[in-house]
């Protein structure tokens, strides 16, 4: 299928990755993509390998007209909820654009909140956006990349866990390293079954 290109010069895509791990933030993108040259081979990053992904990132990066992160904590998550840590993390993306958009394209079905984003369109929800709208689809690329190597890199600092496999979903392995370690500082204390690992007499709260 192929993907449609905004309809609007400074038109921004936006997605996130990681709003279903145990452990690490979830990461949104917001990209600007140019009229042209346009960047080949741009798709969901979920039907992407790892290393197409990776290829596409830098793409993205050299050629956007602006591209933003942002993120929320695990600890942003526990206290906000997820949808909620996910739409800040969007907002956080946004303003950091260094091109201001002119209205957003953003996939699912919640967008987060326009008010103090300097928007001159609309903000548009898209269902599945990240496999039909380009701009949404380099967003899902650079937020699922970014977060990757943060999981990676958090594999150094939290040894065992197995991050830099999992990135923080619940695999039968991370579920087998929580019950025998307890949950790190990067867990989700509001997901089970890390809440119940906290539960245990000795865990770290």
């Amino acid at each position: 299928m192929s993907l449609r290109w905004p309809a609007r010069a400074r038109q921004a895509g936006v997605d996130e990755a990681g709003r279903g791990p145990l452990a690490g933030p979830v990461v949104a993108a917001a990209v600007i993509l140019p009229r042209a040259p346009r960047i080949r081979g741009l798709d969901d990053s979920k039907r992407l390998s790892a290393a197409a992904r990776e290829d596409l990132a830098r793409k993205i990066r050299a050629r956007a007209v602006a591209f933003g992160l942002g993120w929320a904590d695990a600890a942003e998550i526990d206290a906000l909820n997820i949808l909620e840590a996910t739409l800040l993390a969007m907002r956080r993306a946004v303003l950091a654009l260094a091109v201001p958009a002119d209205g957003l394209l953003v996939d699912g079905n919640r967008p987060p909140a326009a008010e103090g984003l300097g928007l001159t369109g609309p903000v548009e929800a898209v269902v599945g956006g990240d496999g039909s709208e380009a701009a949404i689809a380099a967003a899902s690329i650079l937020a699922k990349t970014w977060r990757d190597a943060y999981m990676i890199a958090a594999d150094r600092r939290h040894p065992g866990y197995g991050f830099a496999v999992h990135k923080g979903y619940g695999t039968p392995d991370h579920l087998a390293v929580l019950a025998a370690l307890g949950p790190s500082p990067l867990h989700r204390r509001s997901f089970e079954p890390v809440r119940s690992a906290c539960a245990r007499p000795g865990a770290p709260r």
